[in-house]
């Protein structure tokens, strides 16, 4: 029997719900099914297609670069098939979805505008914004929950499978208080040890760029007091403290606008970065996204002529 004959449509549900939460236990509960049945049918999967589509670490299961190639074509394939049941069950819908996934640095100004134009454009259409870390947004993107992404471009080995559009370009910059001692100083790459720093998590997109930078400043080993790129708290203890903070531009430009915080432009070229709208490779054509894509660029260029 051939492999096309074979693969059933268990064998692709159980691989997105596994590739979507890198568990094989996590994956059994969502699926209501036993932990050895997941391993059977995965097994099976990857006999049937001879690959590997998961690199094995004790208990853990890492997508590879197989794993994420066949995930975007059997999510895409599998929404196809969810869109086409919709429509004879419904036959033309009221409202036209669209899903995004937005990181930090583009969630607090150029996907809001863009939005708000996109909504006037588009009133029939609902669209669903969804934030959360980089891994789990590019994973939800590949087995179709998102139609595009939104924020800064992470290392190459994890665009598996997904296009990337640069919008523009923008910096990490340190954050202090309006009256912080660090402002007034002339030589801050040497009085940033003074201080103690608030660095992003391992795995935010713009940890390795700081780290870098560190690096590059004799400070290899600096570790922060905290880890976040969230707003809320990274504003409140920068204010509240002597902590400074390396976070993206587009994270804190309103509050830097507003004076209620201030940045420090280290002048360094290893703290720039492109941020733009990542696709599926094998994306449909899908007017409401076009459409959303157009308003992202026209803001965008708003963003870049102010900068």
């Amino acid at each position: 029997m051939s492999w096309e004959n074979a693969l059933r449509l268990r064998h692709i549900r159980c691989f997105l719900e596994v590739a979507r939460v890198e568990s094989v236990s996590v994956a059994a509960a969502q699926l209501n099914i036993t932990q050895p049945a997941v391993s059977k049918t995965l097994k099976e999967l990857e006999t049937l297609l001879g690959t590997r589509l998961f690199d094995r670490v004790g208990r853990e299961l890492r997508l590879n670069e197989q794993g994420r190639i066949f995930q975007s074509h059997a999510a895409s394939s599998l929404t196809e098939l969810s869109r086409a049941h919709d429509r004879l069950q419904h036959n033309t819908p009221d409202t036209i979805p669209l899903a995004i996934g937005v990181l930090p640095t583009a969630a607090t100004e150029l996907v809001p505008l863009a939005a708000l134009e996109f909504a006037r454009d588009m009133p029939n259409a609902r669209l669903n914004v969804r934030t959360g870390p980089n891994w789990l947004l590019y994973n939800q993107m590949r087995d179709g929950q998102l139609d595009l992404v939104v924020g800064r471009m992470p290392e190459a080995g994890v665009l598996t499978g997904l296009s990337f559009e640069q919008l523009y370009s923008e910096d990490v910059v340190l954050v202090t208080r309006p009256d912080h001692p660090l402002l007034t100083s002339i030589r801050r790459d040497r009085d940033l040890t003074r201080f103690p720093l608030i660095l992003p998590p391992k795995g935010a997109v713009i940890r390795s760029t700081v780290e870098r930078y560190l690096t590059s400043i004799g400070l290899r080993d600096a570790q922060g007091v905290f880890e976040t790129v969230a707003l809320p708290f990274g504003r409140k203890v920068v204010q509240s403290s002597d902590m400074v903070w390396f976070i993206s531009r587009g994270v804190v430009q309103e509050e830097i606008s507003r004076g209620t915080l201030a940045a420090i432009n280290l002048g360094s070229a290893l703290l720039a970065g492109p941020v733009g709208v990542f696709l599926p490779q094998n994306a449909k054509p899908n007017p409401a996204r076009s459409t959303l894509v157009e308003h992202l660029r026209r803001v965008a260029r708003k963003i870049s002529q102010r900068a």
